[in-house]
């Protein structure tokens, strides 16, 4: 029994690390990724609809974005999409394409950044130990029901533990690798 409440945990906290990595795709980090616009959502008739769903976004160079609707007439309303967001990028439109160069971060910028990851982590971090607290609860609830004995549970609890550290390592790896990308001029 216990085993399954692992497993069950163990899937959750593998789902908070790939939301992190998510979340860390849609930073910029000075180089241009098409997962930089994911969070764009354009007005496409008066329904909002997410920008990578009626576009092919590419990044031909390190430094540009290329934005290629395939119904050229939302050119107009993907440009003011991404003039309205807040990643701070210019779209520049030639009537079919869109172009976004991506600028250098400053050092400040860049210190910004790492901030909002090491936020971002530490909130991954939480929703982890969150995970553990309720694995934990659920063993002691089957002690207390006599459907395991007190050596499982204190097994059980020692497991729950060691499966926490073992997501945060894994968050720890994710936040850093993203920090060297965010520092690396």
């Amino acid at each position: 029994m216990i085993k399954d409440y692992m497993e069950e945990a163990e899937r959750k906290m593998g789902k908070t690390a790939e939301a992190l990595k998510r979340e860390f795709a849609t930073l910029r980090a000075g180089r241009a990724t098409p997962a930089l616009l994911d969070k764009i959502q354009v007005d496409y008739y008066g329904a909002l609809t997410p920008l990578n769903q009626m576009a092919n976004i590419s990044a031909p160079e390190s430094h540009l974005l290329m934005v290629q609707p395939w119904d050229k007439s939302t050119l107009k309303n993907i440009e003011k999409a991404i003039l309205a967001s807040d990643l701070g990028l210019n779209p520049n439109s030639d009537g079919s394409v869109i172009r976004i160069a991506i600028p250098q971060l400053t050092e400040e910028r860049r210190k910004e950044l790492v901030k909002v990851v090491r936020k971002k982590d530490e909130d991954a971090k939480v929703a982890i130990r969150n995970l553990r607290r309720e694995l934990n609860d659920d063993i002691k609830e089957l002690e207390k029901e006599k459907e395991v004995s007190e050596d499982d549970a204190a097994r059980g609890l020692d497991e729950a533990q060691k499966l926490t550290e073992k997501w945060i390592k894994k968050l720890d790896e994710i936040t850093k690798a993203k920090e060297s990308e965010i520092m690396e001029v």
